[in-house]
C-alpha cells in the first residue's frame, strides 16, 4: 500500500465517527485527528507510523504480541498510547477497532453511544 493509500485509510477510519474533525497536532503537518478538540490519533511527520489512544493494558499487549507492528511512541507512550508502523503490512480491520476504542475513551458518552446503534 502506498503512503498515500495508508493515510487515506487512516482518514476514512477516523472522519467515519461522529464529529471527528482533521487538525495538525502543534507546529506539525501530518494529519491528526480529535474529537472535541481532544486528540486521539496521531500521524508522523515522515509518514511512517501513527499513534492512538489506547486502554489499560492495550499497549503492553500490543507490543508484547507484534513488536513488528507496534511500539510504546516516545511523549505519549507514557500515558498508554500505542505507536504502529504504517511500513508493514497492516490488519485494517483491527487497525480501525483499536482506532474506535481511542475515540470511545475520550468522546462525550453521547457521540460514542452512537457507535453501538451502527
Amino acid at each position: 500500500m502506498s503512503d498515500m493509500d495508508v493515510h487515506s485509510q487512516i482518514r476514512d477510519i477516523c472522519l467515519a465517527l461522529p464529529e471527528v474533525s482533521e487538525k495538525p497536532f502543534g507546529g506539525h503537518t501530518a494529519p491528526s485527528f480529535r474529537i472535541r478538540d481532544k486528540l486521539f490519533v496521531m500521524t508522523s511527520e515522515d509518514g511512517l507510523s501513527m499513534t492512538f489512544k489506547a486502554g489499560p493494558g492495550v499497549q503492553e499487549a500490543l507490543v508484547a504480541e507484534a513488536p513488528e507492528r507496534f511500539f510504546v511512541p516516545k511523549y505519549v507512550g507514557s500515558k498508554g498510547w500505542v505507536g504502529a508502523r504504517l511500513d508493514v503490512d497492516l490488519d485494517w480491520e483491527e487497525m480501525a477497532e483499536l482506532i474506535e476504542d481511542g475515540y470511545r475513551l475520550i468522546a462525550p458518552k453521547r457521540l460514542a453511544n452512537l457507535l453501538d446503534r451502527e
